[in-house]
């Protein structure tokens, strides 16, 4: 079993990684009846793959001996009304290292090979940039 999800109450869960005991609180957005105090489940999934991709990039980068430290992504959720679904993902990487062209291509081509950009519907909309040091 990977997790443990608990509904505390008033759109509110709290998730526990059993192998870590990390939580994670979510709540319901400010647009849909909750109070937006916590990522939203729909939040966690556009935030899943940004860091899946990073996840695969950094271990592209270890075998490549490049030091991803310290870059950034800006993740931006796009929903649809009906049915109620994210429509779209946009993800800003800011890459903190400076790399020639074979290597940019390299990673860029890792990072679209994570497995939550292969598991997410193909309906959802991916918008990825890349921006380099």
């Amino acid at each position: 079993m990977t997790s443990k999800v608990t509904y505390i109450g008033d759109l509110r869960t709290s998730s526990i990684h059993l192998q870590s005991g990390t939580e994670i609180i979510s709540d319901a957005p400010l647009d849909n009846n909750g109070k937006g105090e916590a990522f939203s489940p729909t939040d966690t999934v556009a935030n899943a793959l940004a860091s899946c991709m990073f996840t695969i990039m950094g271990i592209k980068a270890r075998d490549l001996q490049v030091d991803l430290a310290n870059s950034t992504a800006s993740v931006n959720k796009i929903m649809k009304a009906e049915p109620r679904m994210i429509a779209a993902i946009e993800i800003d990487f800011e890459m903190n290292v400076a790399v020639d062209e074979k290597t940019k291509t390299i990673l860029e081509r890792a990072a679209m090979t994570c497995p939550v950009f292969l598991t997410l519907h193909p309906d959802i909309e991916k918008k990825i940039s890349f921006n380099w040091k």
